[in-house]
């Protein structure tokens, strides 16, 4: 079987949305273009952030249409993780609240898809 390796966001700027991914996840771009650019996330699992309008093939889903999560070690590190991103700018539409999967808030990026932070409930 193949190993996983990429989750992918369609963006109007791959170098802008790079810029934005790495200040708000402290990791470096290491591949950029103005059709792609990449990010590392954990291990071998990279962020792709591709030119929207240069998918192939087309994307028929609306701009915005997706959401990636970050998870966090507690509570604690989701209220960090939410006043350092609203500190940066970043528009956040569902502060921190307790969910059934464990505590989360939802945060979007230039393109409007949905940057989650959440702490796993305790079992």
């Amino acid at each position: 079987m193949a190993n996983f390796s990429f989750a992918l966001l369609y963006v109007a700027d791959p170098i802008a949305s790079g810029k934005f991914y790495s200040g708000l996840i402290d990791k470096p771009v290491v591949q950029s273009s103005p059709g792609f650019a990449v990010l590392p996330l954990v291990g071998d699992v990279m962020l792709g952030l591709w030119r929207r309008d240069a998918v192939e093939p087309k994307v028929t889903a609306p701009a915005g249409a997706s959401e990636i999560a970050f998870a966090a070690d507690s509570d604690a590190e989701v209220m960090r993780l939410h006043g350092e991103w609203k500190k940066r700018g970043v528009t956040i539409v569902q502060a921190p609240t307790k969910m059934d999967f464990g505590f989360t808030f939802v945060a979007l990026d230039p393109d409007g898809n949905r940057i989650r932070a959440f702490a796993p409930a305790a079992d």
